[in-house]
């Protein structure tokens, strides 16, 4: 596979731990991995990479757990092994450093990826961020993670998303469904031990990561639009955006539109040589 090619190409890498991932590549330029929420899959960010591809080498993965990258052993899903899994990702593609964004848990993934690589994670980009809970929330989130993953390996994932999916935004509520029946139910239920993980305890662990970053509001209570204020203004190289995931939002075509603009006018001062602060060092 070489990446100068500007049509879509599926593939499958291996996580450090050896398990087959899989992801999307399309378009020719600077590096850019996107990351899915938690529910939906690659194909949720696909008409936004289609407007992101005229300038960039956009990476699509299916999470491990999400998609058609299976894993049901929960063991292997940590915030670590996410991190790892996209590290592996540019290895597999050569690239010495891109871009990393995703939504919701892709978001926070990419966080992560940065304040741990930040020579190979040029800039972020945080779509619709989540919650970073006190204790009392997290618990409270791991409870319902569990209930999920009961539902989902008892009743299928229809009715394990039933009673959640009102408390969303309305395009998550429709990329959620859309990929239903693209997605493993004891992969998915594999996936809820992250609830027992923290990716951080507080947002001002934000003020370790050194790479500039997007931050696109949320619009629900799982990703509140005060906590991507407060963390753009934490993050040394912090970006609140002018947009957010509306109401008005509801479709993926939608989510292209509202967001290519914004994503694609940050990344081009961020990625090009003279960007400062965004310019890291090349590991190889």
């Amino acid at each position: 596979m070489t990446l100068r090619e500007d049509h879509m190409k599926d593939f499958v890498y291996r996580g450090s731990d050896g398990c087959p991932l899989h992801a999307t590549v399309l378009g020719q330029g600077p590096g850019l991995v996107l990351l899915h929420g938690g529910g939906p899959d690659r194909y949720s960010l696909l008409p936004l990479a289609r407007r992101l591809a005229g300038g960039l080498t956009v990476v699509l993965p299916d999470i491990r757990g999400y998609g058609r990258s299976v894993c049901t052993d929960p063991a292997r899903h940590t915030w670590s092994q996410y991190a790892d899994d996209v590290h592996a990702l540019l290895e597999h593609l050569g690239l010495r450093g891109a871009a990393v964004g995703g939504t919701g848990l892709g978001g926070t993934i990419a966080l992560r990826s940065a304040a741990a690589r930040p020579e190979r994670v040029r800039a972020a980009l945080v779509i619709s961020m989540e919650d970073i809970e006190d204790d009392a929330a997290k618990e409270a989130e791991r409870v319902m993670l569990e209930a999920f993953a009961t539902r989902a390996l008892e009743q299928g994932l229809h009715a394990a998303w039933e009673p959640l999916l009102p408390h969303l935004a309305p395009v998550i509520t429709t990329l959620v469904r859309d990929a239903i029946g693209r997605s493993d139910p004891a992969s998915i239920a594999a996936a809820c031990a992250i609830g027992q993980d923290r990716a951080f305890t507080d947002v001002t662990d934000l003020a370790s990561i050194t790479v500039p970053v997007l931050v696109v509001p949320g619009a629900d209570e799982r990703h509140p639009a005060a906590l991507a204020a407060q963390a753009a203004h934490v993050l040394p190289y912090g970006h609140l955006a002018d947009v957010s995931l509306s109401a008005d939002l509801r479709t993926a075509a939608d989510l292209g539109r509202a967001l290519a603009p914004v994503l694609s006018d940050f990344l081009l001062m961020h990625m090009t040589p003279h960007s400062g602060a965004s310019q890291r060092p090349a590991a190889g």
